[in-house]
């Protein structure tokens, strides 16, 4: 069953109008979800097919990747946005290497922290193997390096 975008009354599949207020559906009713961490409409597909080995490379190789995407592919669109979130993670890391000071609670926060962050970059390496652009989860959020 769908829902009336205008009252949010239920309406049976197929339905022309709502029978409780009146409001026109369009012929066929297609759902569109939105996702504002997704970027991937906003590359060309062939920044995409042309530089997909550099954003592997920038979250594979973590700093070095980053310097490599940073030289080798510094036109690319795509490539700079997966620079900038393996770059975003790799402060993370240090971050939590700087926990490593804190006797006891850091010693144990910080191992957490840095595997959470390599299954993100695992994520973003599997997301850059299906050439889309989404930002990392957790650390994507952070409004530096937009």
């Amino acid at each position: 069953m769908a829902f009336c975008p205008n009252c949010g009354a239920q309406v049976e599949d197929g339905a022309a109008s709502c029978p409780n207020c009146g409001t026109a559906f369009a012929s066929q009713q297609a759902t569109y979800s939105y996702d504002p961490k997704d970027h991937t409409a906003e590359f060309d597909p062939r920044d995409i097919s042309d530089n997909k080995v550099f954003a592997m490379a920038a979250n594979l190789l973590s700093v070095v990747g980053i310097i490599i995407t940073l030289l080798a592919a510094q036109k690319s669109d795509y490539a700079m946005f997966h620079a900038r979130q393996s770059l975003k993670i790799s402060l993370c890391e240090v971050l939590c290497a700087i926990m490593l000071i804190v006797p006891f609670l850091g010693w144990i926060a910080a191992p957490i922290c840095l595997v959470i962050l390599f299954v993100v970059r695992v994520i973003l390496f599997f997301q850059v193997c299906k050439g889309q652009a989404k930002e990392a989860p957790i650390v994507g959020s952070f409004g530096f390096l937009k």
